[in-house]
Order: structure tokens, then sequence, then C-alpha cells
């Protein structure tokens, strides 16, 4: 997937989610389950969902913190022998370790984000899909069990050992099969996509503020000042509770409580990481629904509030610069909504804000403001010149709207210096628009304060 993460926020969400996801399944048992001479993990379904829905790159990080989750719980002294392979601090082959438990699941990684690249280019790609998440397993069992047979052939494991089918085994393919495809299927749903859209058109609104960005950095900050704190004092009682039992608390207890509870803490600290990122999803969502309800129904442009709202931001964000308001009539429109019918009428609204966002969208907001009656602020500081080029070639594409007439409006346009009050701008534009409509109509007329 090709993905520009500056703009595609929905993504980055997602794909730290699952990051987080696979934090919490390789520091803590969800990941791995325990049959004896060796831990059995399922952690690494995380990072084929991301090889499913995102690419090699995304798949490899992933495989990297998986990697580094295996090398960390392997470093504790109560792990079963052939576990204790995994870690650099616990083998006779650091070099061997770091390859087995980080090199290993890093490959994994990359070739599975690979193979869905491949799979997501093919004609049947569900299928493609199918297989390709069905092998996962193996292929993460191929390249551990290879490993731990070229680096560590004294444990008696090698490729032969990933043939040996057991009832577990079609159990875990099976559920990874399923969740992954599943998800894979929500991911693309047209609910999804929506809500990703919405996520992502967020920061274009008007109602976008950076101060949530603050807001979560320090809450995330009190969390994890909690959390640590937190962890430190119950390994002191921890400690406390096992002296008070008669337990000599020895320096390899000791290094394993506190092995433990960073593993609490690392996972403690990925949830509060998935509620977080859920609330800003939330939040993203909920503020674009806010935009799109004050949308024009009609026209699908900005109504009058979100339009003084926009405004009104463009003034504080402006200070000192010049720019452009204009308010554009159509002229004779009850006419038209008598003589041709309401449904005529609306198509020569809808039309009519089309050609204006067409016009201005690139230098200013358009918004209706009344029933025939649209307005602009241009942020940018035209020439009078340029705008009176937009403006007749807006003339000019609105009059062929409609074959039985021809559509005009009436237009006044007034530059000033932001910031500048809104309740102003509306009354000295309007002046400017009167002066239009008594040249004729089917005209504009240019009002500059900043020549007084």
């Amino acid at each position: 997937m090709n993905t520009t993460w500056e703009t595609h926020k929905f993504e980055h969400y997602i794909f730290s989610l699952l990051l987080a996801v696979e934090v919490i399944m390789s520091f803590t048992f969800l990941g791995y389950m325990h049959i004896p001479p060796i831990s059995i993990t399922t952690a690494y379904i995380p990072i084929v969902i991301i090889a499913c829905l995102f690419g090699p790159a995304e798949s490899s990080l992933a495989g990297l913190l998986f990697g580094l989750g295996s090398l960390y719980k392997a470093s504790a002294t109560y792990v079963m022998p052939a576990d204790a392979v995994f870690s650099p601090f616990r083998s006779d082959f650091p070099i061997g370790s770091i390859l087995l438990s980080v090199g290993t699941r890093v490959l994994f990684g990359f070739l599975l984000g690979c193979l869905f690249q491949l799979a997501r280019k093919s004609k049947r790609k569900n299928l493609c899909k199918l297989l390709i998440t069905i092998a996962a397993p193996k292929l993460h069992a191929l390249l551990v069990y290879t490993a731990m047979g070229l680096l560590f052939p004294s444990l008696g494991f090698n490729i032969l050992s990933i043939f040996i089918l057991k009832k577990s085994d079609l159990i875990i393919l099976s559920f990874c099969a399923a969740v992954v495809l599943g998800i894979d299927k929500l991911y693309h749903s047209s609910f999804i996509q929506t809500y990703k859209n919405a996520v992502n058109e967020y920061e274009n609104t008007p109602y976008w503020s950076p101060k949530i960005g603050f807001v979560l950095g320090g809450v995330s900050t009190f969390i994890f000042c909690m959390a640590v704190l937190s962890t430190v004092y119950f390994s002191n009682r921890m400690y406390y509770m096992l002296g008070q039992h008669g337990v000599d608390v020895t320096q390899h207890i000791h290094r394993d409580i506190l092995h433990l509870q960073v593993q609490f803490l690392t996972a403690m600290l990925a949830l509060n990481f998935i509620l977080l990122i859920l609330i800003l999803m939330v939040y993203r969502y909920m503020k674009f629904r806010e935009y799109t309800g004050e949308l024009d129904f009609l026209t699908g442009i900005m109504g009058r509030k979100l339009f003084l709202h926009t405004c009104l931001r463009s003034q504080k964000s402006h200070a000192g610069t010049a720019g452009w308001f204009l308010v554009c009539d159509l002229d004779y429109f009850k006419h038209i909504n008598d003589k041709y019918g309401h449904s005529v009428g609306d198509e020569v609204l809808k039309q009519f804000a089309e050609h204006l966002q067409n016009t201005f969208r690139f230098c200013g907001s358009v918004g209706r403001i009344g029933g025939d009656e649209f307005a602009v602020m241009l942020d940018i500081d035209l020439s009078q010149d340029q705008l009176e080029h937009l403006l007749t070639q807006f003339l000019r594409d609105i009059s062929g709207i409609l074959e039985q007439v021809t559509v005009s409006c009436s237009i006044g346009a007034y530059r000033f210096v932001f910031p500048q009050e809104i309740k102003h701008l509306l009354t000295e534009t309007d002046h400017v628009l009167y002066q239009a409509k008594e040249n004729g109509r089917a005209c504009f007329v240019i009002g500059d304060s900043t020549e007084k």
C-alpha cells in the first residue's frame, strides 16, 4: 500500500494500534502457549495483519517489536531451557540468539509484506491472501526452526520440525486465517472507508485545532509517570510482602520480579496508548461529523454558521494581511423558481455553488448565507486585475447553467485588511453589492477599504 503518512491519519492510527497490540502480545502471556519443551507463539498474528493491510516496511517494524519482546521474555531465569536460546544474555552464542529472536521475526515480517503486496496485484487477490495467511504460521515456524537448527543444533530442532502437524496447529492456522481475513474484510468495508475518510479529512475542516495534540500529549505524559510510579510502588510492596512471609529474596528472584514488573509496565503503557489513539480517532470523527452537519444540504458548501465561523478563524490566522470579501446574489432567482419550478431552481443553486467553489476554493472559503445569496472570503491578497479576471470568468460560466434562460448574478467585492469584524464586512460588501444591482445586475462592483 502506497500510504502518505502525513495526510492519511487513519492508516497511521490503525498501524499504531496494531503495533501496540503486538507489544502486548509479545510482552505478555497473550502471545504464547507453553507446551514443553518449548513455547508456541501466536504473537505473529498482528504482523500478518499489518502485512496484509500495509506493506513490507510496516510489517518488518512489527517483526522487530516481536523479536525484541521475545528476546526480553527469554532473558528471565524462569523460562524453559529451550526458550533461553532466544536471549543473548542466557545463551553461549549471543549473536546467534539475536539472529534467532530478532532477525527471523524481521525477515518474517518483510517476506509476508512482500507476499501480500504481490497478492494485492493479483486478479484473485482474495484467494492469494487466504493461502498466504494459512501459510504464515508455517513460514514463521520454518524461519525459527531453521535458525535454531543452524545456530543451536544441540537442541535438536531443524526444518523437519515444521512438518509435524498437530491438532493444535490446525486450530492455530484456522484462528490466524479467520482473524486476519476478517480484519482485512472489515478494514475495506464501506463503513470503515467512510469512517477513514472522515478521520483523514478532519484537518481540512474549520473545526481542526492543534490543541488536541497538546492535550493528549499532556495526558500521555501523566499516564506514563503514573504507570512508572505504580510499577515501582507495587514492586517494592511485593518485596516487602515476600519478606513478611519469610521468603529470602535473592538476587535472582529480585531480577525476575523486576523483569515481570517491566513486562507489566510495558503492557500497561501499550494499553493506555491504544486508549489514547481510540480517543483521538473518535474525536476526529465527531469533529468531522460536526463539520458536515453544518454544510448546506442542497449545495454541499458551507452553511451560514460554518462559513462565519471559518471567517472568524481566518481573522486570527491572517492578521496584518489583505484579503477580499465577496457577496454574490443570483439575479431574478424567484422568477426562475416560479416559471420553471423548484427542482430547476434547486439545480441552479447547486451548479451556481459548484462554479463558485471551483473558482475560489484554492484561495478562500465559500458559503451559502441566504436563500439565493452566497459569500466568499479570500485570504490571499489578489490584485484587482486578478480578481476581475476570476469574476468575469465566473459570470461567463454560470450563464450557461440553464438552456431556457441566462443565469446571472450581482457581485459585491470588498478589499480589507485582517482582522476585520464580520458584521462590518457584511455591511460594507452589501453596499457594494447594492451598487452592482443599481448598475443593472449581471455584473460586479469592487470596493477597497485599504485605499481610504
